[in-house]
């Protein structure tokens, strides 16, 4: 009865002397993830400036930050890649084709109320 006793505490004697891992660096802590840009918020970034740009020139004088968004929101991924890689040289057609869409068109109509404040 008294050997499971004694085996017992020298197991737990001894496991106190057991060396983990001899000669060993300790492992490092992993590293927190890298977080870079979703490729669709850089390309979406890129494309605001664009829009933006493409915006003021048919509404001079106008904040246009709200109708821009409305066609950030109305646009494809691919719209906005192409909106950004196409900068302000070959842009204006494409965003006008995202303005001319009625979802669009009802949000720049909506943001364009709340401007005047009739909304």
């Amino acid at each position: 009865m008294r050997l499971p006793l004694i085996l017992t505490v020298a197991a737990l004697a001894l496991s106190g002397c057991v060396v983990q891992n001899p000669g060993m660096a300790p492992v490092p802590a992993p590293l927190p993830p890298v977080t870079t840009p979703a490729p669709d918020a850089a390309a979406s970034s890129s494309a605001r400036v664009v829009i933006n740009r493409e915006m003021a020139k048919r509404l001079p004088g106008a904040n246009v930050a709200p109708y821009t968004d409305c066609v950030i929101q109305n646009a494809t991924s691919a719209e906005l890649a192409s909106i950004a890689a196409a900068g302000a040289a070959g842009a204006g057609d494409s965003v006008a084709a995202i303005v001319g869409r009625p979802a669009t068109s009802q949000c720049i109509a909506s943001a364009a109320a709340a401007a005047k404040g009739t909304a």
